[in-house]
C-alpha cells in the first residue's frame, strides 16, 4: 500500500504542463552506446584544467546558521573526487575511495601517498570510476571489503556498475571478484550511484542510478528502465555477502524481474542510512532539477521516477504530468526545491554535538552545506546547516567511532586530474 506522508515543500510548487510527445526508443541517441562520444561531450568531462590546493589549512572554527561552533580540522588533502570512506576495526586506519579509480590509506593521520594495490581496470568517464567502500560485518575475521565501480563491457559499448569483493591484508587487495555485474548498461556519461551499505539483517545493499546520458534532453533510453523490473537501473538491490539474491527478496517469484530487486523508482540514491531506533532504511535522491528527495524505503515498494517527480528536466520541461502522487507510488518524506543535490547521510548517534542528537545529517554537493534534518514522527523539517564558507561540495559523511564527524570534499562534479579533494574532521570547538 502507498504512504501518504506530510510533504514538507520547500518551495513553491512547480507549474504542471502536460508532457512533450513520446520519442520511440529506436530514436533516441545514447552517447557512447548507439553514437561515440562527441568531442564537446569528451572535453566537458575531462576538463583540461585541474583544481589544486585546499580549502582548509589548520584547524578553524566555523559557526553554523544557527550559532553552533564547529571546529574544522584537515585530515588529508591531494584527495580527487573522493566518495567512499570505511574506519578499520583497529582504531588507526582509513580507507577512502579516489573516483578517478584509486584506494587511499589514511594510518595514524598519515594518508599513505602509494595507492593500494589490486584494484581491477575501470572506465572513469565523466562520473565513473570508483563509489562507495564498505566493510563485510565480520571484516575483523574474514578481512573482506566491497567496493562499487564503473564496469566496461568490451568489445560492445556502455558501462555498468559493478560489486567486487577482496580480501584486504593492510596493503594490497587480493581475491578480487565481481560479486554482482549490474544489468545497467547505459551511456558512460551516465550516473551510477554506487552507494553500499549492510543491514541489521546481515545483507548488503546496493543503490544503481538512473544512469541516464542524456539528461539534457527530454527523452532517455535509460529513464523508462527505473520502472522496470527486468534491469538494475533505478533500483535498490539487497544481496548476501557473495552477490547471490535472498530468498525472502520482494521480486525473487515474480517472472521476468531480477530477483536482486528490493526497491525501484529511485532516480540517483545517493545516501542509506539506517535509523537506530526503528531500524527502517531511509535514502536521500537525487532529482533532476529540483525536486531531491528523502525517502523511507521499504521492500518492494516504487518512488516513482520518472513517473512522479517535483523536478524539472534541465531543458526546463516538467518530469511528469502528474508530479505529485500516482496511486502505487511512494511519495517522499521530504523534498527539496531549490536542490540540495543530497550525497550520503546518517543518523547522528555521537555526544559532541548535543544539538544533532537523533538528528539526520544529509551532506550536500552543489548546495555545499552540511543540513540538519529535524525528525518529528512522518514529518521532517531542515534545521541548521553548516560549513557553507569553505565553498566546497559534500561527498560523503561519517560518524567515527570516536563520535566525530568526517566528510569528504570536492571542488566541482567532473575532472579526474583535480587534486582538491579533502577529508575533514568536524569537532566540538577547543574549550
Amino acid at each position: 500500500m502507498p504512504r501518504y506522508p506530510l510533504i514538507t515543500l520547500a518551495a513553491a510548487a512547480l507549474t504542471v504542463q502536460p508532457l512533450a510527445a513520446q520519442t520511440t526508443q529506436s530514436e533516441i541517441v545514447t552517447p557512447g552506446v548507439t553514437a561515440p562520444l562527441t568531442p564537446a561531450e569528451i572535453a566537458r568531462n575531462y576538463p583540461p584544467d585541474a583544481l589544486t590546493g585546499a580549502a582548509v589549512d589548520g584547524p578553524v572554527t566555523l559557526q553554523s546558521k544557527g550559532g553552533m561552533a564547529v571546529r574544522v580540522v584537515k585530515l588529508a588533502e591531494g584527495l580527487s573526487h573522493p566518495d567512499g570512506l570505511v574506519f578499520l576495526p583497529d582504531g588507526r586506519t582509513m580507507l577512502i575511495t579516489e573516483r578517478p579509480g584509486r584506494l587511499r590509506l589514511l594510518r595514524d593521520g598519515v594518508l599513505d601517498p602509494a595507492p593500494v594495490a589490486g584494484l581491477p581496470a575501470l572506465n572513469n568517464v565523466g562520473l565513473g570510476g570508483l563509489h562507495d567502500i564498505v566493510l563485510h560485518p565480520d571484516f575483523a575475521r574474514n578481512r573482506l571489503l566491497y567496493i562499487a565501480y564503473t564496469k566496461d563491457r568490451e568489445p560492445e559499448k556502455g558501462t555498468t556498475l559493478a560489486v567486487l569483493r577482496a580480501r584486504f591484508d593492510g596493503t594490497v587487495l587480493t581475491e578480487v571478484k565481481d560479486i554482482i555485474v549490474t544489468e545497467a548498461w547505459e551511456s558512460p556519461l551516465g550516473t551510477y550511484g554506487g552507494r553500499l551499505i549492510f543491514g541489521p539483517d546481515g545483507m548488503l545493499y546496493i543503490s544503481v542510478g538512473d544512469r541516464d546520458g542524456t539528461t539534457r534532453n527530454d527523452q532517455s533510453s535509460a529513464r523508462p528502465q527505473a520502472q522496470k523490473l527486468g534491469s538494475h537501473i533505478g533500483k535498490i538491490l539487497r544481496v548476501r555477502d557473495d552477490g547471490s539474491a535472498p530468498p525472502d527478496n520482494p521480486f525473487i517469484n515474480t517472472p521476468g524481474a531480477l530477483p536482486e530487486i528490493y526497491s525501484s523508482g529511485h532516480r540517483n540514491v545517493y545516501g542509506i542510512a539506517w535509523h537506530p531506533k526503528t531500524g527502517e532504511m531511509w535514502a536521500s535522491e537525487f532529482g533532476p532539477a529540483g525536486g531531491d528527495e528523502i525517502n523511507r524505503i521499504l521492500p518492494g515498494h516504487n518512488y516513482g521516477w520518472p513517473l512522479v517527480s517535483l523536478g524539472r528536466h534541465y531543458s526546463g520541461s516538467p518530469v511528469s504530468d502528474q508530479p505529485f502522487h500516482r496511486d502505487g507510488m511512494d511519495d517522499p518524506l521530504y523534498f527539496w526545491n531549490p536542490p540540495f543535490n543530497p550525497e550520503n547521510m546518517l543518523f547522528y548517534t555521537g555526544s559532541h554535538f548535543p544539538r544533532l542528537k537523533n538528528s539526520l545529517l544529509v551532506a550536500g554537493a552543489s548546495s555545499k552545506m552540511i543540513a540538519q534534518m529535524v525528525i518529528q514522527g512522518d514529518f521532517l523539517r531542515q534545521g541548521d546547516t553548516m560549513l557553507s564558507e569553505l565553498g566546497v561540495r559534500f561527498r560523503d559523511i561519517r560518524q567515527g567511532p570516536d563520535g566525530h564527524l568526517y566528510v569528504l570534499t570536492e571542488g566541482r562534479l567532473r575532472g579526474p586530474n583535480d587534486s582538491d579533494g579533502m577529508l575533514l574532521r568536524l569537532e566540538p570547538p577547543t574549550p
